[in-house]
Formats: C-alpha cells, structure tokens, sequence
C-alpha cells in the first residue's frame, strides 16, 4: 500500500503522578459506560466502572474536511481503481469495513431497538480508533490482514494492564494492548462484559469472536455502546458511551465530528483504498505507525489535556462542537476553523405525559429449560388521565444471574409503546439455570413505577425409558481376583419402541434372592472414579446417575471381582420401571 499510516498521539504523560492521576480518572469517571447516577436516572444497571474499551489508548486525532459529503451519484465496480461513488476521498468507507457496520447496527436494532445505534457511529469510532482498519486492509471475511495493535498498557501515559490473555489476541506476555480496528483490550473483549463473559461477539456467524475481525468487533462495540439502557438519540447518553470508550474530551469531539460528517453522505470504495489517517500538527509531519509500537513521545492531541482526565466545562474542559459558546475545532492548523454541529437528538412526541405502567395479563411467565417461554412480558404506558401514551420507552430487564436472555443474549432491552400504549418485550429464552426470577419493566427517563413480572424456569423432563437389553448375548466370565473385559457389559434403553437417550439408569450388585434381591456384599464390584487414596480400590456395588448416549446405549463402567467364586446377579433399572437383570460368572482360580 503506497500510502503509510501516521503515528497516533499520546494523550498521556509518562511520569507515575500523572499516570496515577489517569487511572484515577478513569476508574472514577463514568468509563466504560453510564456512571451510577445516570443509572439511577435510567433505574436499571449501568456498565461496570472499569477501564475504557481502548484501556485509553492512543487514537487518531484527523478531522473531517470543512466540506459536506455529496451523496455518491456514480458506482464502478469493485477491483477497477476508482471509488465506488463521487464526494470528498474521506466520505469514502471500504466496502467490507461499512458492511460491518451496517450489519452491527440492524443485529443491535434487532434485539435493542430503544438504544437507536446508527452505524454512523461505529464508522466514527472506527476511523479515531484504526483508521477504518487500515483503510480496509482486511480479507474477505473481515479479518484484518496484519495485526492492528495499540501500545503497551504498561502505565506510562495509559492504564496499566497486566498481561490477561497469554499473548492470544495482542501477542504480549507482560501487559495487554488494545486489538483489531475497534480496539479493545484483550481483559474487556474476553471478560469485561455485563455478564462477566466478555464484551466479545460473533458478527459474521463462522462460531468464533475475534477482534482481529471487523464484524465481530463492530457488534461488540454496538452492544457496548448501547449497555446501561442507553438512548444514543439523547445526547447525554451519546457522549456517556463515546467517553467509556476513551475517556477523553478531544476523543469525544474527534468522534462526534466524523459522526456527524458520515451522516451527511458517505460512499463505497473498494477494500484497502480507504483513506489513511494523518495527523495535522501545523507542520504536517508524523512518524510511521508500526504494530504494537507503544513508543513514548508522541505529542498530546489537539485541544486535549495530554492526561486524558476530563476538565471542568466552561474552564479547562473543552466545549463540545456546536454547542452555544462552544469554540469548536475544525482540522486546519491551530484549532480554528468552522465548528463541527452535534446530531440533533430525536425527541418523540408524548412520553414526556407518561406517568404510569400497567402490566398486562395476570398470569406469571414459565417455560422449560432450554426452550422459549409461550408469552412476552407486556405493559400498557398511560399519563395522568389514564390515557395510553405511545412513542414512550420501556425497558425490560432480566437478572444476570438467570440464564434467559432476550435476543443477541440480551438481558435488557428496550421497546418503544405502539399507538395504544403498548409495549412488548421480545421473545424470551430460558436457559439451563432453573428456577424463579423477576423481570422488570421501567419507563425509561421517567419516574413512574415499575412493573415485575413473575418468570420461572422448569426442569425438562427426565428422558424415559421402559425397556433394557443388552447388546451382546455373549456369556459374561472372569476369574476371581481379576476383572471382566473392558465394556463388557453395554445395554440398550428404549420407550415405547424407540430409542432412549439420555435416560437415567441405575446399576446394582444384588443377592440372588427372588422375593426381594438386596445389594449384595461380595463378588463382582465396581470402583468409585472419583475416589483418591485408600478409598481409590474401595468396592462399590451400586451406581447412580448413569445416562444413556444419543443412540440410547449405555456402557457400564469396568467390573472388578474379589475372591469369590460363583455366578452373580447384575441388576439395571430405571425410574420407569425398565429392569434388566446380567449374570456375571466368576470361576475359581486354577490350582484351587
């Protein structure tokens, strides 16, 4: 690729007091998402305090050109050298990288369609944070085609982050680095989510999440974005999850500029020949970018602190672009320029007359384990005088301890009320967690009372089986003091005719006594494999919790014998009443 790739600049200072005062900020801010007072505004569960996603790492700080884009009036083909449209080069998206994004936000829609995400966003983030991948140096499936690596989160000007991978995603063995075109830290991809199983995801359906990929990482960081019950229509709630991404004021203008730029008209150009980000220093120099480079010296963003800790408004903290009084930045030399317009927030008409939720239906939700439950939570939003108000938001909420989850794995989302008021939660999943639990239905921005509903979660049904039988007619012998060939005993679990998987079998060494056979205390014997120590060779005459496979076999486990010569009685039952009784033959020990 002819075109290089700049250095991006250092926020951060590296003396410890500064780095000190950074991880202070960023564990005491609201990164990397809502801080507990908006959730106590928004009444459900905001994003963990905790490093941002990038572990505030660098960024690039271009600005988009002072010129609108004109939506693209002309196509050429991929492969043929030209964009795929007309307008300003920096309009330009590579088509894979914008597929990602366009993908990311309708899955996000699908199952949170209160947060309202434009992919707008993500294309913001993804130029400050990778430059649009390289400008779309990815393969056909979205993978990146070198590593893309932030610097070292060792302290020294970013959050110190020990190694939490192994080296996996960000091949370092000492401390991690923020990964792949959306940057996240190895830590938050793989653990840092709500659920305390990772923020990553599975955006192009091949079974893996990589952050190398540009579909996996665009829907993490959707999801992430939309966390805590964020409306990214509601301006406060944008800057919110812009700032758990970086906690930083300039990343949060650099980002905001792009948003807004992009929803003026982009275009397609073919993979690799989006536009490289250079930074503007008022001399136009930088440094080439090299993977994993955490060289110190780079030069704090414009406008910025260099600290990464946010100001006070209206003081040191700079204004946000568009707002009154607010200086804004363009990308020419020295800051000046014409200031970039914050996205109008889209305000519906109505909710702000709701002043109560109403449940609807009486009937407490069950499902069984591992299947749909038959009907959604449902609630009917009314003002003072007892009228539906649409247009209004309800959040639906599930605890994390649960299994169920909405869809995308959700344990929240948000619906907006029809034209009578109505609000229906999407279909809900159980998981394999049984037991009861609350769903929780809220207005969102508003103080009206929730409304629980009862959920509870059933076992699934032990498979049944009615009949045993062996598998082998073969005549089961073994000499004493030494034990039956492996597997020797396999039997077949069927109900009503068919076959029995999963069915529960018990198997006991019994007397040979008609009326009522008793475990037996001598002759053939099994062995307790969890045992350890003395307790290892202990005989053990009855098993429980033994299963059959798919196919509905089931192979018992190895049989000793002590001394005892004799025939012995094998007896196999199930709950439903299936018996099956095996000899087992010991003969005595020659010479005796």
């Amino acid at each position: 690729m002819a075109a290089t790739i700049r250095r991006r600049l250092q926020r951060g200072a590296a003396s410890t007091a500064v780095a000190a005062l950074v991880l202070a900020a960023l564990t005491a801010s609201q990164a990397p998402g809502a801080t507990e007072a908006a959730a106590a505004r928004k009444h459900e569960p905001a994003p963990p305090a905790d490093t941002p996603i990038d572990g505030g790492s660098t960024y690039f700080t271009d600005r988009p050109p002072h010129h609108r884009p004109a939506p693209p009036r002309d196509a050429h083909g991929p492969g043929q050298g030209t964009p795929l449209g007309t307008g300003p080069a920096e309009a330009g998206l590579p088509a894979t990288v914008l597929a990602a994004y366009k993908k990311a936000a309708s899955a996000v829609h699908a199952s949170d369609p209160g947060c309202r995400l434009p992919w707008q966003l993500l294309a913001g983030i993804g130029k400050v944070e990778s430059g649009q991948a390289r400008g779309g140096a990815v393969d056909a499936e979205g993978t990146t085609l070198q590593p893309i690596l932030g610097p070292q989160l060792n302290g020294h000007g970013f959050a110190r982050i020990t190694d939490t991978d192994g080296g996996r995603y960000d091949g370092d063995l000492t401390h991690d680095r923020a990964v792949g075109p959306m940057q996240f830290i190895p830590s938050t991809w793989s653990n840092g989510g709500l659920d305390g199983t990772g923020w990553g995801a599975d955006g192009n359906g091949d079974g893996k999440k990589d952050p190398n990929n540009v579909f996996d990482a665009a829907l993490a960081a959707g999801r992430y974005l939309c966390a805590g019950g964020r409306d990214l229509s509601d301006q406060d709630d944008l800057d919110r999850a812009i700032l758990g991404y970086n906690n930083s004021e300039d990343y949060l203008r650099t980002v905001l500029s792009w948003y807004t730029f992009y929803r003026h008209g982009t275009h397609e150009v073919p993979d690799g020949r989006g536009v490289l980000p250079v930074h503007r220093d008022g001399a136009g120099s930088g440094a080439h970018h090299d993977d994993a480079s955490g060289t110190p010296g780079r030069k704090p963003g414009k406008g910025g602190s260099g600290t990464g800790k946010p100001g006070k408004p209206g003081k040191d903290r700079p204004s946000h672009p568009g707002r009154p009084g607010g200086s804004g930045t363009g990308d020419t030399p020295g800051g000046t320029g014409t200031p970039e317009p914050k996205p109008t927030p889209e305000t519906p008409t109505g909710p702000a007359r709701l002043t109560a939720l109403e449940r609807v239906g009486d009937k407490d939700l069950s499902a069984t384990a591992g299947t749909e439950f038959a009907a959604s939570p449902r609630v009917r939003a009314k003002d003072a005088a007892g009228k539906a108000v649409s247009g209004a938001r309800v959040r639906f909420a599930l605890p994390t301890s649960t299994g169920a989850r909405f869809p995308g794995d959700a344990t929240a989302v948000t619906v907006t009320t029809d034209k009578d008021g109505l609000a229906t939660a999407p279909m809900l999943r159980a998981g394999d967690k049984t037991g009861a639990f609350t769903i929780r239905a809220t207005a969102v921005g508003r103080t009206a009372p929730a409304v629980a509903f009862g959920a509870t979660v059933k076992a699934k049904p032990a498979p049944k089986a009615d009949k045993l039988a062996r598998t082998s007619d073969k005549e089961l012998t073994a000499t004493a003091g030494q034990a039956f060939a492996e597997d020797a005993v396999e039997v077949e679990a069927t109900y009503q005719g068919k076959v029995a998987a999963g069915a529960a079998v018990t198997a006991t060494m019994v007397t040979d006594d008609p009326k009522k056979p008793v475990e037996n205390d001598k002759g053939p014997y099994f062995k307790d494999p969890e045992a350890t120590g003395d307790d290892k060779d202990k005989p053990v005459r009855t098993l429980t919790g033994l299963t059959t496979d798919a196919d509905g076999l089931l192979k018992l486990p190895k049989i000793y014998t002590d001394m005892h010569a004799g025939t012995f009685l094998l007896r196999l039952t199930t709950a439903d009443g299936a018996v099956l009784t095996v000899k087992l033959k010991v003969a005595a020990p020659a010479g005796t």
